[in-house]
């Protein structure tokens, strides 16, 4: 297991507990390229499902609510998804393909008193 590997799992469980982020991340998307966008900001949808659903993934005092790991997975995931929208999330080689795991769980507000 690499890396990449540990954090694909990480945000595979999230998506299982939060559904409602990849339907947030698509109904965004689509905004975007209905409004003639060929490329945009993954980092921007992000930011946008975090200000609209303040709730999503936590209570926004006892966890994160969307960790910025997960940016890549999931416009990755969206261009699997809807081939005909490939490139629309420009992508780069993900360097944690060569980074060992760290096996440690992800950091929630309870790792700083």
């Amino acid at each position: 297991m690499n890396r990449q590997e540990e954090m694909r799992q990480q945000v595979t469980d999230f998506h299982r507990r939060h559904p409602e982020v990849w339907e947030l991340f698509v109904k965004f998307t689509f905004e975007m390229i209905n409004r003639g966008y060929k490329n945009y900001s993954v980092n921007a949808i992000f930011e946008r499902i975090r200000w609209e659903k303040d709730s999503i993934g936590g209570d926004g005092v006892t966890s994160f609510k969307l960790n910025n790991n997960y940016r890549a997975f999931y416009s990755r995931r969206f261009m699997r998804v809807y081939p005909e929208n490939e490139g629309f999330f420009r992508t780069r080689q993900q360097p944690s393909e060569e980074q060992f795991p760290t096996h440690r769980p992800e950091l929630s507000p309870s790792y700083y008193a």
